[in-house]
């Protein structure tokens, strides 16, 4: 169990604990009514303080609570001492050591002490590379754009907004691995169909069955249920009016004797909210019990009480998605259901499959590595490089937009890819290669004699790290990432009951490519193995 002392820093904590120590006197003097008329809202109550990201800014402080916060607390803005005491000397489980405290023209800034800081972040690094807290659960994350109609979609038959669904649902199963939870996908491919290796290509392991599995004993099972529910229409009811996407549900897949199921009455009886109001009568068709059935097999052995199912489907898709969470749940099943709604892509100019894309972004890498490094692309190494950064070019490009909002691709065959501007995906891995060769090259320096090993931390003098680059990587990206790998488990946790979710994708992809710039900008002005003293800046 951790302790005040071994527990690692984390920002969050640090700024709860500057929070209550400037609010305390305001919340029991005089001042208590104006200072928290109880309409301040939590959010409002968050900027206190400003935690600082800029260069420029943490040459000086590292966290701000500004004029306009104090002049709300104290008469004239004015703090007393015993708060500025009550600063210097925090302490608390999480909270970052503070070397000073001042109140300036901007407001009142505290410096963390940057030595004891280092000291804490590098000698128990393991803590700062997992989640800051370990989750128990069962999420399922189904992905309708990969749902047969009459057979698997192909690359080629894959829209780009479908391809964003399926990336989206991806990254999302990894973060929620990596805090704990059992993740499974839905639904299975047909193994070695050309859609499995499409996916392989970019990186995902898709759960595949046997060509020759079928699920028809499930499906006959869930149109049964369905067709004795409470919900289902009887004849009396038919010329009443339907769900405004009924029209779109008939067609061919319709089965001999019609069943259409109220989801208005199952919304209202289970009181789900955030759904939208027309939904009303629906016709099962046979692909939507496909989908009931595939949904139902992958869910079987879940413990229901601690089941979340996240539908990842496109914006254009989201009232289909409703109908067959609607149509799942008049079946039975009382798992919790969350849509996940993902934005259009858009192609200015041109129409392109997701096999197109892929193609193009390949191709311009190929042409891009050509003009760098010229006759020497050739041969399995280098194919294998331009694979690897030609499905970083895909994964960034469709995941670094917030997944509510489109997104916009450049798809002339004239555009280059940059392998070296920070453009995304490409720059992340040029700057990995800068690491792994940083760290190979000081691996045989050391085999050779011309470097020591490191030796541990309580030998080593944290004082001697005083260029800003290294306390900007260290405050904004080493404390924090373990905060931000637990953003999306308290979005599933913390959001109300609602039907959407917003997991914030795009985050991990943006802090990537920012820790990606500052690292760039640091390696270019500071030579790390540039002498047997230097190379203790790893």
């Amino acid at each position: 169990m951790e302790t005040e002392e071994t527990s690692p820093f984390r920002v969050a904590s640090t700024v709860r604990a500057l929070r209550f120590a400037l609010r305390r006197d305001a919340e029991n003097g005089g001042d208590a009514e104006r200072a928290d008329s109880g309409e301040r809202s939590a959010n409002e109550r968050d900027k206190l303080w400003f935690k600082e990201s800029s260069a420029k800014n943490l040459r000086n402080r590292d966290f701000l609570a500004p004029n306009t916060v104090l002049a709300t607390l104290y008469a004239h803005g004015q703090v007393p001492p015993a708060v500025l005491s009550r600063i210097l000397t925090l302490r608390g489980n999480g909270v970052l050591p503070v070397a000073g405290c001042e109140v300036t023209a901007e407001g009142l800034r505290v410096s963390v002490d940057h030595c004891a800081a280092f000291r804490g972040v590098l000698c128990g690094m393991a803590a700062y590379l997992r989640p800051a807290a370990q989750r128990q659960g069962c999420v399922l994350i189904n992905c309708p754009a990969l749902h047969a109609k009459q057979a698997p979609p192909s690359p080629d038959s894959l829209t780009l907004g479908q391809l964003r669904t399926i990336l989206i649902a991806d990254h999302i199963g990894a973060l929620l691995r990596r805090q704990g939870y059992s993740v499974s996908f839905c639904p299975g491919l047909p193994e070695e169909s050309d859609i499995i290796n499409y996916l392989r290509t970019l990186g995902i392991d898709w759960p595949a069955v046997s060509v020759s599995w079928t699920n028809e004993d499930r499906e006959e099972k869930i149109r049964n249920i369905l067709e004795n529910c409470t919900y289902r229409e009887r004849e009396k009811e038919r010329g009443k009016r339907g769900s405004k996407g009924e029209e779109m549900e008939r067609g061919d897949g319709g089965m001999t004797d019609e069943v259409r199921i109220n989801l208005k009455r199952v919304m209202e009886e289970v009181e789900l909210h955030g759904y939208d109001p027309s939904l009303g009568t629906c016709t099962v068709q046979r692909e939507a019990l496909c989908h009931l059935a595939q949904l139902d097999r992958a869910i079987e052995d879940f413990p229901v009480s601690m089941a979340t199912v996240l539908h990842v489907t496109s914006c254009q898709d989201e009232f289909r998605q409703q109908q067959t969470a609607m149509l799942w749940r008049a079946a039975g099943t009382t798992a919790t259901q969350r849509l996940v709604i993902c934005g259009p892509v858009k192609t200015p100019g041109c129409q392109m499959s997701s096999a197109q894309y892929l193609q193009l972004r390949r191709a311009q890498m190929k042409d891009a590595s050509e003009m760098k490094y010229g006759d020497q692309v050739e041969g399995q190494t280098w194919e294998d490089i331009i694979r690897v950064m030609t499905c970083a070019t895909v994964r960034f490009e469709l995941l670094s937009t917030v997944h509510t909002s489109p997104v916009t691709l450049d798809v002339q065959r004239e555009g280059v890819v940059s392998t070296k501007g920070p453009r995304g995906g490409v720059f992340v891995m040029y700057n990995c290669a800068r690491l792994h060769t940083l760290f190979s090259s000081y691996e045989k320096g050391v085999e050779q004699g011309l470097y020591p090993e490191v030796p541990a931390g309580t030998e080593l003098d944290f004082s001697a790290l005083k260029e800003e680059g290294e306390w900007l990587l260290l405050f904004n990206y080493l404390i924090p990432f373990s905060e931000l790998l637990d953003q999306s488990a308290q979005a599933l946790e913390l959001e109300g009951g609602g039907a959407r979710v917003n997991l914030r994708t795009e985050q991990v992809c943006r802090f990537l490519v920012s820790l990606s710039k500052d690292f760039s900008s640091y390696y270019n002005r500071v030579h790390v193995l540039g002498s047997t003293e230097a190379f203790l800046r790893l």
